[in-house]
């Protein structure tokens, strides 16, 4: 079959090698043309946004006008329009320029996602094939901090691959909560605070509880980052604060504060509840996000703290990425990337320039992936399996002229989206576990729903999706919701097998209500069903097949108008305990407003 794109194209503003100015901008402004032979068209309304959070709470910390998770992103999802693409590394048949920053387009043709919203964000949407091209817009807003926001992607058929091996499947790195762990009270400066409040709950439905925001935020507020979960805490980085809480009561158990603000998290945690967060180096300017601190979940103590070393003047830390797999954390710089033990912040090794290729992002969980960005006269990248406590790569996927990987949805089994940004067209593959292509994904028409976080313009974020769960031989996505905010917005969860890149099965969340992937449990599926304007979410678990789910957590009423303010932010199943977050707090009087909603049995 058609092979699929290798390697994505230099990445945007940031990563790897430096870049021409061409390459190094957004494209030029100017309003994307219409596609041919498509008649323009409204984009079906969405739902009203919920009723205001109950007295308080705070007010809705990102507008719900989409009225749950998976608002569509900013641009639109463009249709194949009758023509036959060409192999993935061929331009696409359409042509149109991205959007200028600071410009929304319009809708482009029927069912085209409305633009804005609090969902805007994330990777972008975009259409990617098996062996065939899409197009993608990126969504990037001139100024505006894109994070954590619904993104719809279509998918299109194309030829099957070979099937190789099983890979073993994944699972988190992220302890789980369990009855013999101890109460870590820890010696922060939380006291024993008792949670901001425990919603109450009729028989049958989950017990729920919230927090609120206490810290004095600056005018742009600031980003809620990772949920991590260990022992019985549940902790959270936001601001220039790393706060950890009781799982079942929402008791505040400690809180470290750090000298400025914490600019990134990796998306798990050590096995035994270490993280490494980075703050800034100051203020006021433009400070890089160089500072590393160790923190012990389980205590709330602070560890070593250390700065990844720039390899030459180019190697900028304005963003930094961080990433953990095993003992090792990994902080990928612009153009170098350093690791160290967690336990104790030794340097392990250093990743530099090799040949025309600089680093540009890692890739965390069971195994440490690396991406190397390679100069113009490749123009692609270089996807790596390397040994988390030497840095030595164990084999080398090289994407073809043009192409970047921009996501890793998973580690174990591996499974990336390559992203052409030139031809604004993308894929989902599967690899092997010696770096062969297994499978490209075959979605047919559906359009597909993931949930990004980051700064779209400077970070890829390489682990930072949620909606999107593999195991060993299926990978699974929520196709958009469909449908009208009075009769209920629904959609359908897919389940594609690996190794031919076919729909296995797909199943309907209930009628009027869409959901979420979250994770596997034993032979079954988690799915968190989004809230609607007037009825709480819910986790639920389709059996093996996609058989009819049966609830696990039903959500209280009273909870229902916090949890649907609650758009575009991070979520975290762990140990029977469901979190959600908002995506960000805003600044000036923002106190008491809600940043946490919890739900457990």
């Amino acid at each position: 079959m058609t092979q699929p794109p290798d390697q994505p194209p230099q990445p945007q503003g940031g990563f790897g090698a430096p870049q021409d100015p061409q390459q190094g901008s957004p494209a030029s402004p100017g309003m994307p043309p219409q596609p041919p032979g498509q008649p323009p068209a409204q984009p079906p309304a969405p739902p009203q946004g919920g009723p205001a959070p109950a007295p308080g709470y705070g007010y809705p910390q990102t507008p719900p006008a989409g009225g749950g998770y998976g608002q569509p992103g900013p641009y639109n999802q463009p249709g194949p329009y009758g023509q036959q693409p060409g192999p993935y590394n061929q331009p696409g048949p359409y042509g149109q320029q991205q959007p200028g920053y600071g410009q929304t387009p319009p809708p482009q043709f029927p069912g085209a996602p409305a633009p804005g919203g609090p969902g805007d964000g994330g990777s972008g949407p975009g259409k990617f094939f098996k062996g065939k091209p899409g197009m993608i817009i990126a969504a990037a807003v001139a100024g505006l901090l894109v994070v954590g926001g619904g993104v719809y992607l279509a998918v299109s058929g194309g030829d099957d691959e070979e099937n190789p091996k099983k890979p073993v499947a994944g699972k988190s790195n992220d302890p789980k909560p369990g009855k013999s762990d101890p109460v870590d009270e820890g010696d922060g400066s939380g006291g024993g605070r008792e949670s901001d409040n425990d919603l109450a709950s009729k028989p049958g439905e989950a017990k729920a509880w919230v927090s609120t925001n206490k810290m004095d935020l600056p005018g742009n507020g600031a980003e809620l980052k990772d949920i991590w979960v260990v022992g019985d805490t549940v902790a959270q980085a936001a601001y220039n604060e790393v706060t950890g809480w009781d799982v079942s009561s929402g008791k505040e158990k400690w809180k470290i504060k750090l000298p400025y603000e914490v600019c990134a998290t990796p998306r798990n945690a050590t096995e035994d509840g270490k993280v490494v967060v980075a703050f800034k180096e100051g203020k006021t300017g433009n400070p890089e996000c160089s500072q590393l601190q160790m923190i012990d979940l389980k205590t709330g103590k602070k560890g070593w703290k250390s700065e990844p070393k720039k390899d030459n003047d180019f190697d900028s830390a304005i963003s930094l990425e961080l990433s953990i797999s095993g003992n090792t954390v990994a902080a990928a710089r612009s153009q170098s990337g350093t690791a160290f033990r967690v336990s104790d912040g030794k340097k392990l090794f250093k990743a530099s320039k090799d040949g025309n290729c600089f680093p540009a992002a890692f890739a965390g969980g069971e195994r440490l992936m690396q991406v190397d960005s390679c100069s113009t006269s490749t123009e692609n990248d270089n996807l790596k399996l390397i040994d988390p406590k030497t840095g030595k790569a164990k084999w080398k996927f090289a994407s073809k002229k043009g192409w970047e990987v921009s996501k890793v949805y998973s580690t174990n089994p591996i499974v990336i989206s390559v992203t052409n940004r030139d031809e604004k067209s993308w894929s989902i593959m599967a690899l092997t576990d010696s770096g062969k292509v297994r499978s490209q994904l075959d979605g047919g028409k559906d359009n597909f729903r993931q949930q990004c976080g980051g700064f779209a313009v400077l970070e890829r974020q390489l682990n930072g999706c949620d909606g999107m769960v593999a195991d060993a031989d299926s990978f699974y996505m929520a196709t958009e919701p469909k449908g009208s905010a009075s009769s209920g917005r629904s959609n359908e969860i897919v389940a594609f097998d690996l190794n031919t890149g076919k729909p296995k099965w797909r199943a309907k969340a209930g009628e009027g209500r869409s959901a979420l992937p979250l994770q596997r449990e034993g032979t079954g599926l988690l799915a968190y069903v989004d809230p609607t304007y007037d009825k709480p979410g819910s986790i639920v678990k389709f059996g093996a097949g996609g058989s009819k789910p049966t609830t696990v957590l039903k959500h209280p009423e009273s909870a229902a108008s916090i949890e649907n303010s609650m758009t575009s932010g991070k979520l975290k199943y762990s140990g029977g305990h469901f979190f959600i977050t908002s995506s960000r707090l805003l600044g000036g009087d923002s106190k008491d407003a809600a940043r946490m909603l919890s739900f457990g049995k």
